[in-house]
């Protein structure tokens, strides 16, 4: 199994992380773990440099875009600019196999129009730099889409990348115009708390992707920490919306994670 969006390196895991890592090697279970600004990017690539089973992915979420419309902002290190240098730099290390996760996300935005065409004029110019970083790379980008779908799918109709929307939250005719466009779907826990069944059983096995983004979307009665171990609940639920075998979900998202994130 490849869970392909996890975030091992976040606090949550400080207590366990050696001991969770090893059960996961066990179970044969590869992580890949992205980045959510130049800071945690960094940590990812350490973190993958010292355990065999997690690779990195180094991007600049938008939400740790640091912005002069939001009256209230999170205590998180937010960066003003991308810098394309010290995140290519770092992305050619052996262990990275993308860029991300980088997006757009409309959730929390301004109360003014102005500010917050703003505000999302800045996120799709430090999205679209980053596509370019994952094409010059050559290496698949791991997208944060919220809100924002009919702003972002747009963009990705102009750009030749390869890629995954992870934790996808939109509607069917928001998936079909994606994996038209030769994007995967990275499905979580957000299937026990959002109704998208009906991506879930028109979406072809074959463009899907398993993920936890732990420690966050835990399944039902494990809320108190996510984690790579829980995927095959994620299987098994996609299974049953699909009338198939947890094994068919299992094996097919393997060998997608395979095709998308090639140094696997």
């Amino acid at each position: 199994m490849i869970d392909t969006h996890a975030h091992i390196d976040f606090s949550d895991f400080n207590f366990d992380r050696e001991i969770l890592l090893e059960e996961c090697n066990k179970q044969g279970i590869k992580i890949i773990n992205p980045g959510t600004n130049l800071e945690t990017s960094s940590q990812s690539v350490v973190l993958a440099k010292k355990f065999s089973n997690i690779y990195a992915g180094v991007g600049l979420h938008p939400q740790n875009i640091k912005s002069q419309f939001l009256k209230f902002d999170s205590l998180e290190k937010k960066e003003q600019e991308f810098d394309y240098f010290a995140y290519k730099k770092l992305a050619q290390n052996e262990k990275v196999v993308a860029i991300g996760e980088a997006g757009l996300d409309f959730w929390n935005q301004p109360k003014s129009k102005e500010k917050r065409l703003l505000m999302a004029e800045e996120q799709v110019k430090i999205f679209i730099q980053q596509l370019s970083l994952a094409k010059e790379l050559n290496l698949p980008i791991i997208i944060h889409c919220r809100q924002a779908f009919d702003q972002l799918i747009p963009i990705l109709k102009n750009t030749q990348n390869q890629g995954v929307v992870h934790c996808f939250t939109g509607n069917w005719e928001q998936a079909k115009k994606l994996i038209d466009l030769g994007f995967y779907l990275g499905i979580n826990g957000i299937i026990f708390k959002l109704d998208i069944n009906e991506t879930i059983k028109k979406c072809p096995l074959d463009k899907i992707l398993l993920e936890t983004d732990c420690p966050f979307l835990s399944p039902p009665g494990f809320e108190q920490r996510n984690s790579p171990l829980f995927l095959p609940i994620i299987a098994s639920q996609i299974a049953s919306l699909k009338g198939i075998s947890k094994n068919q979900v299992l094996v097919s998202c393997l060998d997608n994670a395979k095709k998308l994130f090639k140094t696997l």
